[in-house]
């Protein structure tokens, strides 16, 4: 089967089948065989791996996953996708394609039948809208993971990476650095991709902290605490605490709980790191 990281080949698969890209699926096909071989030196990939990979497309990266790994599932949302990847990934047994939304896969049960159980890899050129509901459920559910490594837009990385008192810093980051180390694999600028996004790319690996960073009693709560944080991030943290539903605490509570830490009544959620967010949880659920 013709290398399909060759912008050539990739065109004439999508005249052959007269594929329409939908917009709704945040369709953008990669055609950059350096970019190819950049995300698979950064996941690692050998082939004692299983790998997950999501969203195929027409079978571009999966094509070079295979000939890694010692195998790989696709899950792809789009029917109209199938019958193409039937044809691009025919010369591969060690594939198999699951016509899916993987936010509804049950990727734990996947991991105990295609490996035992045992950690896996996830490789995905990600939609840009659902980015963020894909890698948290895939934490979240406490799926056996070794690390994810995603093409996502440039700034959704940044903020993944980011540090307290930066703009980029948020829920994500403190979400994406509780479950994992970071790692700014490459920038992907848009003429790598058919067709072109408006903004450009970034490949990150996050790898799966076997602990988390910091101890905390009560992990939902943590979570909720710094969801409420964030939702109104320019209100001070007693403010955006005190008012959220999701959290039950008054304001004074949460100022009394500051200030047994030593914190400022009028600090606000962005200049909390992850430990001082777990200690927080701590102290409001009566743990310390």
């Amino acid at each position: 089967m013709a290398e399909l990281g060759n912008p050539r080949n990739t065109i004439e698969i999508i005249q052959k089948y007269e594929f329409v890209f939908q917009k709704k699926f945040g369709q953008n096909f990669l055609i950059d065989t350096h970019v190819l071989d950049k995300i698979i030196r950064a996941a690692g990939i050998t082939k004692e791996d299983f790998v997950l990979e999501i969203g195929p497309g027409i079978g571009t990266m999966t094509q070079y996953l295979a000939e890694a790994a010692g195998s790989v599932c696709a899950v792809e949302i789009d029917k109209n996708l199938i019958p193409i990847l039937s044809e691009t990934l025919a010369d591969y047994e060690n594939v198999s394609v699951l016509n899916e939304d993987i936010l509804k896969v049950d990727v734990a049960a996947l991991a105990r039948e295609k490996n035992g159980g045992r950690p896996i890899k996830v490789v995905a050129n990600l939609p840009y809208y659902i980015t963020t509901p894909i890698i948290m459920g895939l934490f979240e559910s406490h799926v056996p993971l070794e690390s994810i490594t995603v093409m996502v837009q440039k700034e959704v990385a940044d903020r993944m990476k980011s540090g307290p008192g930066s703009k980029d810093y948020g829920a994500l980051s403190l979400a994406v650095q509780y479950y994992a180390e970071t790692y700014l694999a490459a920038n992907v600028p848009p003429n790598c991709f058919m067709p072109r996004p408006k903004v450009g790319s970034a490949v990150i690996r996050l790898t799966c902290h076997k602990e988390p960073p910091v101890q905390v009693k009560d992990e939902k709560l943590m979570f909720r605490l710094i969801r409420a944080s964030f939702n109104q991030r320019r209100k001070t943290l007693t403010n955006s605490l005190g008012n959220s539903p999701e959290i039950g605490f008054t304001k004074e509570e949460i100022g009394a709980v500051l200030a047994k830490m030593g914190l400022s009544p009028t600090v606000r959620g962005e200049a909390l790191n992850l430990e001082q967010f777990a200690r927080l949880a701590d102290w409001l659920s009566g743990g310390i």
